[in-house]
Formats: C-alpha cells, sequence, structure tokens
C-alpha cells in the first residue's frame, strides 16, 4: 500500500525514516521511477543487517548512487533529510516517547517538508485478536504507546493543521467491523501540492 501511494503522488525521492533492516528499502529499490533513496536509522546495527539486505557492497554503479543509509535520530533536525518529494514512517511513531512526538512533528514536516508523507503505526483496538498478548500489553516491547482509531485521527488532523498538510487515513489489512484495521496509515499531502504532483 506504501508503494502505491508513492506511485500515485508521482515522486521519485523518497527518505525512509526510521528505516530498520531495509525491508520498504528493498522493494522500493525495484521502482525504477524512484531516482534517489535515502533510510535513516538511529540504530548502527540494523544499519548494518539493511547493508547487507540491499547487498550494497555488490550493487553496480549506477544502483548504487541511488541509496543512502544514514545514522541519525527522527528528533533532532538533519539537512540530510530535507528537500524529498516523500518520507516514510512505516511503524515507527509508536517506538518514541510520546513527549518527543512534538520534536519528531517539527522535524519532518516543518524542516524536512517533503510533499507527501506516509505514516503507519498499530491500531491497539485490533489487539483483541491477538491471542498471545495479554489484555493491555503492546505488540512490541519496545512500543512507548500504541493508538486508537480515534488518537491517531486525532494526531493526523492536528499535525496537517499545524503544518499545512491535507491528511487522509487509509487502513492496512483485514478491516474488522467493530475493532477496525490491524495497522491505521495517515497519508499527509502539502497544502500547496493538492490536487497536483508531490
Amino acid at each position: 500500500m506504501v508503494i502505491a501511494e508513492l506511485e500515485m503522488a508521482r515522486v521519485q525521492t523518497v527518505v525512509d525514516l526510521g528505516c530498520g533492516d531495509g525491508k520498504l528499502l528493498s522493494r522500493l529499490m525495484k521502482e525504477k521511477q524512484l531516482t534517489q533513496l535515502v533510510g535513516l536509522d538511529v540504530s548502527v546495527r540494523v544499519l548494518e543487517i539493511a547493508a547487507e539486505r540491499l547487498r550494497l557492497d555488490r550493487l553496480p554503479q549506477r544502483q548504487r548512487e541511488r541509496i543512502q543509509l544514514l545514522h541519525g535520530g527522527l528528533t533532532y533536525r538533519d539537512a540530510r533529510i530535507e528537500g524529498f518529494d516523500a518520507a516514510t514512517a512505516i511503524e515507527v511513531i509508536e517506538h518514541l516517547d510520546e513527549n518527543r512526538l512534538v520534536a519528531f512533528e517539527r522535524v519532518l514536516f516543518q524542516c524536512a517538508r517533503p510533499g507527501l508523507v506516509i505514516v503507519t503505526t498499530p491500531n491497539v483496538e485490533y489487539n483483541i485478536h491477538y491471542s498471545f498478548l495479554p489484555p493491555g500489553q503492546f505488540r512490541h516491547p519496545d512500543h512507548r504507546f500504541e493508538w486508537t482509531r480515534a488518537a491517531f485521527a486525532a494526531w493526523g488532523q492536528r499535525v496537517a493543521t499545524t503544518f499545512g498538510y491535507g491528511v487522509r487515513f487509509v487502513p492496512v489489512g483485514t478491516v474488522d467491523a467493530t475493532v477496525g484495521p490491524p495497522t491505521q496509515m495517515a497519508v499527509f499531502t502539502r497544502d500547496d501540492l493538492q490536487g497536483g504532483e508531490a
């Protein structure tokens, strides 16, 4: 779904924030219209795993020039992630302390200011379907929070209004009529690009 959104917006350059071990980047590498890909993560170890997954040391020169992995945090301004058509933060925000979200918002929506931003996060309401999860426990031990659909929508609307973006919400996975999808996605488009290309 993320790739479909990027294709629809006809973006050419993408930065994947909190890229982890490079799963999304490896799929994006197959998209020929993407001319520049950057993955940013705070963990040096997962960046090493990403480099192995992407076979960076064995890529032909032209392919190698398309992609770069960077070590860095998500809550401090970083000029290296500015000027991209699109940014993705896939299953990332729930790993940030909630009181650090404001810094993340500023870094991404005010400083980097890509035309398109895609954010996904777990839908906590769906957790009742995971029998292995005791009530009140999050899906991953490093999650600092997991939001309901209403909480995610409220956050997305506030961010969009604050920084001059439009936002729409897309379910990811099979939708349960009562509790919604397992994952929720917000697609932000900068106001000056509404109706046009990102």
